[in-house]
């Protein structure tokens, strides 16, 4: 077995030299890269990974980064599909989903939230019924990214309106190419459409895709909720492309990939808040010679700063297996949500004025105009900022839970059915 960071590095080497060529297609390279378990290293041996720590996988990383090479697939809620598959899946389930995940054969969307029930997930009232060997769904769910080309989606409904709210929910991954699912875009106030709402009438699941049991859907949701959660303090840079030059069939399909996958996410960066454009605009602008901006500016360095710190304490104490993800994850979401608003008031106090302006001769080209209305997204995508600070409350500092008024069988608890 290969443990030896040196060890690792020329094994790749070697791999890369016997089994690359920028003349495959983009998924006979990929399945060759599952094949020998270096499409996702850190996952288990078992499920076609290597079982490598972040130190080892990091080796890896720096491999194909130096020489350039195409990795797996991983734009998008894939990751998420993947990673909640990985803890909860069954057998079955991973070895029919999980190649096709890091090949790019198939993509995948969430369909949690309903239009009566955002970040209270639990509050689902998407029903999924059993008939026979498949069940069969009816609901509506809103804010479903990538849901207009997704192969698949990774779906929460309710299978027993008897029991409690968190007890009877269920999580099933569901062929979205089917007749009984309707995708419609939703415009944004910022121009885009990246989010849509899905509409399921008589959608068929087999029962092979059942993840976790029935009834065990909430335990398995705040597992991707957690992954969800955590990758808004990573944060994201969708404009980025593979750095590699653009020789050969791999390396074009890869492009054509990249574009489609990352279209819903070009507005991220302006909902983080564009903090790396802060320095910029208060020199261009003169405004870094204000007291008043600089002490606002010092601030965002701060609280940048602070969560880089705690987000590298959380991936220390998780190699050690120690602490739940669900809390850490709500950590670092309310942390972008602060550091995303505070960015927005200080790019608001450099421009002034011009920052409502968009268009041509606008500052950056209307980039700071969509910043400020992109903005207020990152408090409430993947639950809001009042949902994290429970989770923090409850779960971190050990506080008392609050009271609940919706305790009982679900269809007696009453409901925004607006």
């Amino acid at each position: 077995m290969i443990v030896q960071l040196n060890e690792i590095e020329t094994a790749v080497n070697q791999f890369l030299d016997q089994a690359f060529s920028p003349d495959l297609s983009l998924i006979e390279w990929r399945q060759r890269l599952v094949a020998a378990g270096w499409a996702a290293p850190s996952w288990p041996e078992d499920c076609f990974g290597r079982g490598f720590t972040a130190e080892q996988t990091a080796v890896v990383d720096r491999v194909f980064k130096t020489r350039r090479i195409v990795g797996a697939a991983q734009v998008g809620p894939r990751r998420l599909a993947a990673e909640t598959l990985l803890v909860h899946g069954s057998v079955d389930q991973k070895n029919r989903y999980l190649p096709s995940i890091l090949t790019g054969e198939h993509s995948w969307c969430q369909l949690f939230s309903e239009p009566g029930s955002g970040s209270d997930l639990a509050g689902a009232a998407t029903k999924a019924e059993r008939s026979g060997d498949q069940w069969i769904v009816n609901g509506q769910k809103v804010w479903n990214t990538s849901a207009h080309h997704a192969d698949f989606g990774i779906l929460v409904a309710r299978t027993d309106w008897d029991l409690p709210k968190h007890q009877g929910l269920s999580y099933f991954l569901i062929d979205m190419r089917q007749p009984g699912v309707e995708v419609r875009p939703l415009k944004q106030m910022n121009g885009h459409a990246s989010f849509n709402e899905v509409f399921l009438t008589d959608a068929v699941v087999r029962q092979d895709d059942l993840v976790g049991g029935e009834g065990h859907g909430w335990a398995v949701a705040t597992t991707t909720l957690s992954i969800e959660r955590q990758g808004f303090a990573r944060g994201r840079n969708p404009r980025a492309t593979h750095s590699a030059p653009a020789q050969g069939r791999v390396y074009d399909e890869e492009a054509k990939e990249l574009e489609i996958d990352n279209e819903p996410y070009t507005w991220y960066p302006q909902r983080e808040g564009r903090p790396d454009l802060v320095f910029e605009r208060a020199r261009e602008t003169g405004a870094i010679s204000d007291a008043a901006v600089r002490q606002e500016m010092a601030k965002l360095v701060c609280l940048s700063e602070a969560a880089k710190i705690s987000a590298r304490f959380v991936a220390a104490h998780r190699k050690l297996g120690n602490g739940e993800v669900l809390p850490a994850g709500s950590i670092g979401k309310l942390g972008a949500s602060v550091i995303a608003r505070q960015a927005a008031q200080v790019h608001t106090m450099i421009s002034g004025t011009d920052a409502m302006l968009s268009g041509s001769g606008s500052p950056m080209d209307g980039v700071i105009a969509e910043t400020l209305i992109s903005v207020p997204a990152i408090s409430i995508a993947g639950g809001t900022d009042e949902i994290q600070r429970n989770i923090i409350a409850e779960r971190v500092l050990g506080m008392p839970k609050e009271q609940r008024q919706d305790t009982g069988p679900f269809r007696d608890i009453p409901r925004n059915i607006s």
